[in-house]
C-alpha cells in the first residue's frame, strides 16, 4: 500500500488525463486504494483502507475494465454501510481505466479495531 494519500482534488489517474490524450498506465492495486482511500467513514472520519475495512482489491475477472473489492462495515447493523459501499463504487468508477466497480460486503471474518492502521488509531485517539 502507498503511504501517500492522493488530495480529493487530485485522484489517481483521473479521467483529466485521459480527456487531455496523455497516455496513462493501468490502474494497479496501489491507484485502486488510494482511491478507496477517498471514502470517509462518515460516522468515524477515517478512510475506509486505513479502518481496515479492505478486505481484497483486484481485477474483476467477470467484467472487461473492472475492480472487485471484498469489504466490510465495523458492524453488521452500520447505518452508513449503503453509502460507504456506493462512494467505493464511485471513487473506483472514477479511475480513467476503470469501467465497473464491484463491491461485495462480507461479515466474515468480522471486522475488528486490530485492523486499523497506526494513522487511524491517532486520528481515533487509540493508542
Amino acid at each position: 500500500m502507498s503511504d501517500v494519500p492522493n488530495t480529493p482534488e487530485e485522484p489517481a489517474n483521473c479521467d483529466k488525463e485521459a480527456e487531455a490524450g496523455v497516455e496513462t498506465a493501468a490502474s494497479t492495486e496501489i491507484d485502486w486504494l488510494d482511491a478507496l482511500r477517498q471514502v470517509i467513514d462518515p460516522e468515524l472520519m477515517v478512510n475506509i483502507v486505513d479502518l481496515g475495512l479492505i478486505y481484497s482489491v483486484g481485477a474483476d475477472d467477470d467484467s472487461e475494465q473492472g475492480v472487485a473489492v471484498e469489504m466490510t462495515l465495523t458492524s453488521p447493523a452500520c447505518p452508513a454501510g449503503p453509502q460507504i459501499v456506493q462512494q467505493a463504487k464511485m471513487a473506483l468508477e472514477r479511475l480513467h481505466d476503470v469501467g465497473k466497480a464491484k463491491i461485495e460486503l462480507t461479515m466474515s471474518p468480522p471486522w475488528t479495531p486490530e485492523r486499523m492502521t497506526d494513522d487511524a488509531r491517532d486520528q481515533l485517539g487509540i493508542f
